[in-house]
C-alpha cells in the first residue's frame, strides 16, 4: 500500500479507538435530575440574582459568538487563499527563507493575526466582567495576563511547529506516522507539566495555613484514596471575584488548589463539598481519560492531515504544493479551527457527563446533599451563572450540568434515587 493509503487506514483505526475509549471511559449515564426538581430549585433561588446572572450572560453572549465567527473567518481566509502562505514567506524573508524561520516564525505570525484581530472582542469581554464585578483586574493587569497567554502559546506553538516540520523534512513520505506518535506523546507530556509550569505564571500559590480546614481536606482525600502532595491557596482575588477550587496534576504533582475567594465566601463544609467534587475527577481518572482521548485524537488529526494533503485543489487555494511545506501552515490552522468548532458540542457533552459523575462522587463522599445544594447555590450566585440556560446553548457550550440540574440531582440523591 502507498503511504497515503496506510495513513488513511491509521486514521480510521485511531478514530475508532477514540470512539471506543469514549464509550468505555466516559460515564454516559448520569445521576437523575428530574425537571420538576429543577423547576422547584429555580423558583427557590433569589429572583433578582437569577435575573442578574441571565443579564450577565446575555451581555456576554455576543462576545462568544463573535469570537467563534471571527476565528473561523480569519482561519478560512488565511488558509484557503494565498494570503497565509504570503505571511509565512514575508516573515521568514529576513532570515533567508530558512525552513525553521518559515515553520516557527511564519506559523506564529499566522496565529498572531487572528489573536490581534480578536483582541477588541477580548477587551469588550473584560469590560463586561468588570461592569458586573466578576473581574477585579485593571487594564494594566489584564494586558499583562493577555501578554502572558500569548507568550505561553508562542512557546508551546514553537515547540509543536518545530517538531512537526522537522519530522516532515526527515521523513517526507512517512512523516504522518512519526508525527502521530509525537503528537500523542506531546499531549501526554503536557498533562504532567502544564500544572507545574504554566499555572504559576498566572497565579501565586501558597500552602494553606495549618488548621481544621486543611486537616479536613487532607483527611477527605485520604478517605477517598486520592493521595495529594499539598493543599494550596491561589490568589485568584487579584483577578476575579469568582469562587472555585480544583485538584491539579497527576501522581506526584497532584495537589488541592482552593481559590482565596472561596475561602472568603463559603463556610468550611461547602469548601469540602467543592473539593470532594474535584477529588472525584482524580478518583475516576478524568484527567487520564482526557489525556487518552486527546492523545488518540491528536494522532488521528496528524494522519488526517496527511490524507488531506493529497487534495491538490485545496493546496492550490492555499498557495502551496504540499501540506508538509511551512507555507501551508495557515491551511493547517484552518482545518484545525473548523474541526474544533464542529467537535465543540461533542466535547461539551463528554464534559457534562464527567462533571455529573464528579457531582455524584461528591455526594457519596460527603454524604451531605444539603451542603452540596447550598454550595451549588453559592457558586451560581457568586459566579453569576445562568442557572437554567436555553437548551440549545447548553447543548453547544455547556461544559457542566446547569445549576438547577445539579441541585435536582442532589435532591434525587437525598431521596435515594441513585
Amino acid at each position: 500500500m502507498t503511504p497515503r493509503l496506510w495513513a488513511a487506514v491509521a486514521f480510521a483505526v485511531l478514530v475508532a479507538a477514540v470512539l471506543l475509549a469514549a464509550a468505555l471511559l466516559v460515564p454516559w449515564s448520569r445521576p437523575p435530575a428530574p425537571r420538576a426538581d429543577q423547576l422547584s430549585a429555580l423558583g427557590e433561588l433569589p429572583a433578582d440574582r437569577v435575573a442578574r446572572g441571565r443579564a450577565f450572560h446575555g451581555d456576554l453572549r455576543p462576545t462568544l459568538y463573535l469570537s467563534l465567527a471571527l476565528g473561523l473567518v480569519v482561519a478560512l481566509v488565511l488558509g484557503l487563499t494565498p494570503w497565509g502562505a504570503a505571511i509565512v514567506t514575508q516573515v521568514s524573508r529576513p532570515f533567508g527563507g530558512h525552513w525553521i524561520a518559515r515553520a516557527v516564525l511564519g506559523g506564529l505570525a499566522v496565529v498572531l493575526v487572528g489573536e490581534i484581530l480578536a483582541l477588541p472582542i477580548a477587551a469588550w469581554r473584560h469590560v463586561i466582567l468588570v461592569r458586573y464585578g466578576l473581574s477585579t483586574q485593571s487594564w494594566g493587569a489584564w494586558a499583562v495576563d493577555v501578554a502572558k497567554g500569548y507568550a505561553v502559546g508562542a512557546v508551546l506553538g514553537a515547540i509543536a511547529l518545530l517538531g512537526f516540520y522537522t519530522i516532515t523534512r526527515l521523513s517526507p513520505r512517512w512523516w504522518w506516522a512519526w508525527g502521530a506518535v509525537g503528537a500523542a506523546a506531546l499531549v501526554v507530556l503536557l498533562s504532567f507539566v502544564l500544572p507545574v509550569i504554566v499555572e504559576p505564571i498566572f497565579n501565586r500559590f501558597t500552602p494553606m495555613e495549618a488548621g481544621p480546614l486543611r486537616d479536613d481536606l487532607v483527611a477527605l482525600a485520604q478517605r477517598d484514596g486520592v493521595p495529594v502532595r499539598d493543599v494550596l491557596v491561589a490568589d485568584a482575588s487579584r483577578r476575579t471575584s469568582a469562587v472555585n477550587a480544583y485538584v491539579s496534576g497527576l501522581g506526584p504533582t497532584r495537589r488541592i488548589v482552593v481559590y482565596d475567594t472561596l475561602l472568603r465566601e463559603a463556610p468550611p463544609a461547602e469548601v469540602e463539598s467543592v473539593v470532594a467534587h474535584e477529588l472525584g475527577h482524580a478518583k475516576d481518572g478524568d484527567v487520564a481519560t482526557g489525556t487518552v482521548l486527546g492523545a488518540l485524537g491528536a494522532a488521528a488529526a496528524v494522519c488526517g492531515l496527511y490524507v488531506l494533503g493529497g487534495w491538490t485543489p485545496l493546496l492550490r487555494r492555499a498557495g502551496t504544493d504540499s501540506i508538509a511545506d511551512p507555507r501551508g501552515i495557515a491551511l493547517l490552522v484552518a482545518v484545525a479551527t473548523v474541526a474544533g468548532v464542529l467537535a465543540l458540542p461533542l466535547q461539551n457533552l463528554v464534559s457534562r457527563r464527567i462533571e455529573a459523575r464528579a457531582d455524584a462522587h461528591a455526594l457519596a463522599l460527603t454524604g451531605d446533599p444539603a451542603v452540596f445544594e447550598s454550595m451549588e447555590r453559592r457558586l451560581a450566585l457568586v459566579n453569576l451563572a445562568d442557572v437554567d440556560p436555553p437548551p440549545a446553548e447548553q447543548f453547544a457550550f455547556g461544559s457542566h450540568p446547569s445549576t438547577v440540574e445539579r441541585i435536582a440531582a442532589a435532591r434525587a440523591y437525598a431521596r435515594g434515587d441513585r
